[in-house]
């Protein structure tokens, strides 16, 4: 046991300083730990001697990451997911498993080889997605939101795909494939009904009485996550899908997220373990043979898939821009994919090379798809021209938003960027004011909701040249962004820097560097929250307005509601 608690050491402390350099290079820490496995195991830095317990810990990482899956999807979710998210999901995993598919024949690999890496190249990684665009503060966006539905529903996929695999076992296969089928459908369906009829009828009421006291519903919810896992393994299942099933379980409980909390410090832990255990798995005798496979299946993932999601969004009626931007962030394969493969060699139904390709290509999308999403707006300019062709048939679902209302001829306008929150404020003061208001923000939602305010509503992107045309940018007298962002901050300044000098510009920053640059760059006002907060609070206390903390609080409790 010393031995493997020093080897443990070792892992995590190349995998920590792995992580860090990653960090720098704004790349995801998945490829800290898969490289760290390949430093371990190929290169030769480590011989481990405890693999097998290594491999349990692997697994538990993948349980853990399914189980938290699970508390985060309400099961009234899969009735109430967007009919576009479905139809753009269908078509992209339909031809991007042909995809991958025919190029795996063409390789010379086997059948089965070919299903699983057919697989493995149709899925996306949630993670980094959510991550990326949510650092760009464009998850509400049109395409943040498709994105996100898209990847919803390959993670429901994906799960589907893991109880059918896992339930083909090797020691089984004298069974007839259709009657080892039915018997896999029937596990599941009564797997699903007796996980509903817990989750919505006994867990609530149960878990309700166990949230008072932290530590008790912790160790209950793994004691719950053991168990089931290993009732699931004894129908013939995997351990991994018994812990999706107990997350999903206790999802509609009230301490979902709190037990999430508790339990992401787990999945963490032992997650980094799995994707180190894959870099181990890799074999560089042979890398030569899949370098050229890995190489071709990522163009596939980074430019077929891609496209398949432009053209699919292109006949359903959204705009080039729109479409561009979904199928970038899509260009990657998901965590579900490595560990589909993982699934798969340990069942025995592929090779440890099919392993390594898939790694391989893992390592070379999440890095090259982390750069495009990044600076996918640049990019998308760069090849605007070049897009007509997405626009397959007239834009009904972005131009029914954009017809909210029609852009008259302003000017000495006021051009409100973002209506959410501090806009929704600040337009309810405007109203005050006879003038003209101009309320852009890329979330129709929003723009919905805005339907009883005396404003002219656009829907877009400001960094959109299209959207600074129609809101009248160079003709108006103000123009405030509530968008923290940045990088369309900066091109909102440039664009009035040569269109309209004479225009107030007042933007928001989340920190005061950012300040700093936004005043260089000619911003008349930035403004940042806890700052303006704190100007408050300290304005009533040396006016001695105390007292006005009552009508301020009518006011606010007005506006929430």
């Amino acid at each position: 046991m010393e031995l493997a608690f020093i080897e443990i050491t070792i892992i995590i402390c190349l995998a920590a300083f792995f992580a860090v350099i990653f960090r720098f290079l704004r790349q995801p820490a998945i490829l800290a730990y898969i490289l760290t496995g390949i430093v371990i195991g190929p290169l030769g830095l480590l011989s481990i001697t405890n693999q097998d317990f290594l491999q349990t810990l692997a697994e538990l990482g993948i349980t853990f990451l399914l189980f938290t899956l699970g508390l985060e999807i309400k099961i009234k979710d899969f009735t109430s997911i967007s009919k576009i998210a479905i139809i753009v999901a269908g078509v992209q995993v339909l031809f991007s498993f042909l995809a991958g598919y025919i190029a795996s024949i063409l390789f010379g690999l086997s059948l089965a080889s070919a299903v699983y890496i057919g697989i493995a190249v149709t899925f996306s990684s949630t993670v980094i997605v959510v991550k990326l665009i949510s650092e760009k503060r464009e998850l509400h966006s049109l395409y943040g939101k498709v994105a996100i539905g898209v990847l919803l529903i390959q993670d429901f996929l994906a799960i589907g795909v893991l109880i059918f695999l896992s339930g083909f076992n090797p020691q089984l296969s004298e069974v007839a494939p259709l009657f080892k089928f039915g018997q896999i459908a029937i596990k599941g369906v009564i797997l699903f009904g007796v996980v509903w009829y817990l989750g919505t009828h006994i867990f609530p009421k149960f878990i309700e009485r166990l949230a008072r006291s932290t530590e008790t519903l912790f160790l209950v919810s793994i004691a719950w996550v053991f168990g089931l896992a290993t009732l699931v393994s004894a129908v013939g299942f995997s351990v991994e899908i018994g812990g999706f099933l107990a997350g999903l379980s206790l999802a509609s409980s009230i301490a979902n997220y709190q037990i999430i909390a508790r339990a992401k410090i787990l999945q963490d832990f032992f997650i980094i373990l799995f994707f180190v255990l894959l870099g181990m798995q890799m074999t560089f005798n042979g890398i030569l043979s899949v370098f050229v496979p890995a190489l071709l299946l990522s163009l596939i993932v980074l430019m077929v898939k891609p496209f398949i999601v432009m053209f699919v969004m292109g006949i359903l009626g959204f705009k080039k821009r729109t479409s561009f931007l979904t199928g970038i962030s899509l260009a990657q394969i998901s965590e579900f994919s490595l560990i589909t493969v993982f699934l798969g060699q340990k069942l025995s139904h592929i090779p440890n090379e099919v392993v390594s390709l898939v790694t391989l290509c893992a390592i070379f999308t999440f890095t090259i798809s982390t750069y495009l999403i990044a600076g996918s707006k640049n990019i998308y300019k760069f090849f605007n021209k070049y897009l007509s062709f997405l626009e397959l048939v007239p834009a009904r679902i972005e131009e029914s938003v954009e017809s909210i209302s029609a852009m008259p001829d302003l000017k000495d306008h006021v051009v409100l960027i973002g209506g959410d929150q501090m806009g929704q404020s600040i337009l309810s003061a405007l109203e005050d004011m006879d003038i003209d208001v101009v309320v852009v923000d890329f979330d129709p939602e929003i723009l919905k909701n805005l339907e009883s305010k005396k404003a002219h509503r656009l829907f877009g992107d400001i960094s959109d040249l299209d959207i600074q045309q129609r809101a009248k940018l160079d003709s108006a007298k103000l123009v405030i962004s509530t968008n923290p962002d940045l990088e369309d901050n900066l091109l909102v300044l440039k664009e009035l820097r040569h269109e309209n000098r004479r225009a107030k510009v007042v933007v928001m920053a989340f920190d005061a560097d950012e300040a700093k640059i936004l005043y260089k760059a000619g911003a008349d006002y930035v403004v940042l929250p806890h700052l303006a907060g704190g100007r408050q609070i300290a304005k009533l206390i040396a006016e001695n307005h105390l007292d006005k903390m009552d009508s301020l609080k009518k006011k606010d409790l007005e506006y929430i509601s």
